[in-house]
């Protein structure tokens, strides 16, 4: 049984959990404000699609670790290494950038002013994970 790909399929796997219910969460604050707001809708699904982006790291991350370990210059053990700590760190980014857009959607929903203040607390959270994403680069 080959077990290099579990690294792979771990950093692609966690960041796509984190990103699904990151943007589970911001969504079903996006429909609560929609229903009660009669027009911008469109500024609720962006900040709702944010926590997103943690599945495209891992994905890309995924490519190449399989092709490093293809290549060799990445073992499976460290593989798999990089893949449970990259991807558990992707979820949690994910999650709380969900967190954050939802209490950004309901305050901006109140106050329309603050929309721009209430994405900078947006990037913050998805700076961690491009943090993670770069070290990954680095090791791999």
């Amino acid at each position: 049984m080959d077990f290099a790909m579990i690294g792979p399929a771990l950093v692609l796997g966690l960041g796509c959990i984190g990103s699904a219910i990151g943007c589970g969460i911001a969504g079903m604050a996006s429909h609560a404000v929609m229903s009660r707001v009669e027009e911008n809708h469109g500024k609720f699904i962006g900040m709702s699609a944010m926590p997103s982006s943690q599945s495209i790291y891992g994905f890309v991350l995924m490519i190449l670790m399989k092709n490093s370990l293809e290549g060799g210059s990445l073992s499976p053990l460290s593989g798999i290494g990089i893949g449970a700590s990259v991807g558990i760190a992707l979820l949690f980014s994910a999650m709380y950038q969900g967190m954050c857009a939802a209490s950004g959607i309901q305050a901006s929903a109140k106050q329309p002013a603050i929309l721009g203040k209430c994405f900078a607390a947006l990037g913050i959270v998805e700076s961690f994970a491009l943090f993670a994403f770069v070290f990954a680069l680095i090791l791999i």
